[in-house]
């Protein structure tokens, strides 16, 4: 275990810290290029979770921020949406190139506002964010519509692919920098603006990026940031008239809310929910390389990932063994200081959210045995968030535990007889996000691919993503898609166009309305 606060850490700890206080003196929201102080009349702290220390207050945004920040996005919208697809994308280009010169920027203030270990910043958050800015920017010539053609022989038809207008966006605490990305480049590469919503813990990189898009060139008003509660600021943003779409990451219980209060509006609806992502291990599997892969994939981001492996199913012959190696790598990881270069897991995003996962895992240990973790650490890391990485085995597959999303570093191991029974457990349960098989059989796995209900199944692998590829889910995880082209779909309106090829005063089917032929 890692024991924070020496000198170079909690230097650098202290200049980022100063750094977000010079930078962001004048306010937390970011409405038409500037940033500007809340209006509700309250604040916000934003607090450290690997010391629970304060890094920077603002005030909160309020109806009257949100309702300018829709403004100037309207404003922007007739500009931008009439720009070239060459000037997005060079537009884009910029983008992508500003992100990569402030590169290590964003990865310390993403670290000190989640608590992230520098090297997941720097190595997944960060790079991930500037390869998506150039994929949409090259995505961006790449709006197609159908072929023009003659269908119905007397007419020429073509579909047009049209942004939809000012898009609304919320994103979780999880992942500030990505998801502020997934919400902003695609609607802004089919030419759409958009006001962007984070999570109140978590607003620094989210304004980090707007302002890096002002100076990219991308013109006022295109990219707009409102920080503030999801009551008043969330709320009023979805329901807001001039809002032609709402995305949303988040609890599958607040999407049920903001697609309420959106479909009352009749907007477009884009929902990215939460999950229980299963893990499945027949017993064909490399052993050493699944448990490799549960390990990493339940603890990534100490486990505040939706698509994390939350549930491992594991055929009975390599069961116990499973359990027990899954285990021994899981102590082996290493707690501490996300500054510290030798930090592998750091803390939770609060105490509140420590302390819910903690209450997860000991309501399970009525019918459940806690493999390894389990508790909270002390000594250097007792002011933390910080909860150990925990193996739970032999729950009940309709227990609290199996059935729930934990949002933490806890991995629940049950086993399974044959492939029909791994597979509908596997499917046993309202999300359907992600999923993995593991399996040297090619034709074992490929159904599995088939039939696990999932957005994305991985194959001998458990959480990588890339731009060219759809992130989004299924059942109680939502619908709709992050990242590659598919994304244009939620974020543009379709159009037929059709064109009379006759030139014919009056038209054959006009005889089933008037008059006899």
């Amino acid at each position: 275990m890692h024991k924070p606060g020496n000198a170079d850490e909690t230097d650098v700890r202290s200049r980022t810290r100063d750094e977000v206080r010079k930078r962001f003196a004048d306010g937390a929201q970011y409405i038409a290029g500037r940033l500007t102080r809340g209006t509700s009349g309250h604040t916000h702290t934003v607090v450290d979770p690997s010391t629970g220390a304060e890094v920077y207050t603002y005030e909160t945004a309020g109806a009257e921020d949100v309702d300018r920040a829709v403004a100037a996005a309207r404003a922007a919208f007739p500009g931008w949406s009439g720009a070239t697809p060459g000037e997005r994308s060079d537009a884009l280009h910029r983008f992508a190139s500003v992100l990569a010169d402030r590169a290590e920027e964003f990865a310390r203030l993403e670290s000190l506002q989640c608590g992230k270990p520098l090297k997941l910043t720097r190595e997944f958050d960060v790079p991930g964010t500037i390869d998506n800015t150039a994929f949409f920017a090259g995505a961006a010539r790449h709006l197609q519509g159908q072929s023009a053609g003659e269908y119905s022989g007397d007419h020429t038809s073509y579909v047009r692919r049209e942004p939809i207008g000012v898009v609304g966006s919320i994103a979780p605490w999880n992942y500030p920098l990505q998801m502020a990305a997934w919400k902003i480049l695609p609607a802004v590469a089919a030419g759409n603006t958009i006001v962007l919503k984070p999570a109140e813990l978590t607003p620094l990189t989210s304004l980090l990026f707007a302002e890096a898009a002002t100076e990219a060139g991308i013109p006022d008003g295109v990219v707009n940031i409102v920080n503030g509660t999801g009551k008043e600021a969330g709320e009023h943003l979805v329901g807001h008239p001039d809002v032609a779409m709402t995305s949303f990451t988040g609890s599958t219980a607040v999407g049920r809310r903001v697609a309420e209060i959106a479909t009352a509006g009749v907007k477009r609806l884009h929902l990215e929910l939460g999950g229980k992502a299963p893990f499945v291990v027949f017993d064909d599997a490399d052993l050493e390389a699944a448990v490799q892969g549960a390990v990493a994939g339940a603890l990534i981001n100490t486990g505040q990932d939706c698509t994390a492996a939350t549930r491992a199913y594991v055929q009975r012959p390599l069961y116990e063994e499973f359990v027990l190696r899954t285990a021994a790598l899981m102590e082996s990881v290493r707690l501490g200081d996300p500054f510290a270069p030798g930090t592998d897991l750091g803390p939770l995003i609060s105490h509140v959210q420590r302390d819910r996962v903690a209450a997860f895992v000991d309501r399970a240990r009525a019918s459940a045995r806690v493999v390894t973790g389990g508790e909270a650490p002390g000594g250097d890391l007792a002011e933390g968030a910080y909860y150990r990485p925990t193996l739970v085995a032999d729950a009940d597959q309709d227990s609290e535990i199996v059935q729930s999303e934990i949002f933490g570093p806890v991995l629940v191991v049950l086993p399974f007889d044959d492939d029909d029974e791994g597979i509908r457990l596997a499917n046993d349960t309202p999300y359907g996000l992600a999923a993995s098989a593991w399996s040297r059989d090619v034709y074992r796995a490929n159904r599995a691919t088939r039939e696990i209900k999932a957005g994305c199944v991985w194959v001998n692998d458990h959480i990588p993503i890339i731009s060219e590829m759809p992130h989004g889910g299924l059942k109680a995880s939502g619908f709709g898609k992050d990242m590659s082209l598919h994304s244009f779909e939620e974020y543009t309106q379709i159009k037929h166009v059709m064109f009379d090829n006759t030139a014919v005063a009056e038209k054959d089917w006009h005889r089933t309305i008037f008059g006899d032929r």
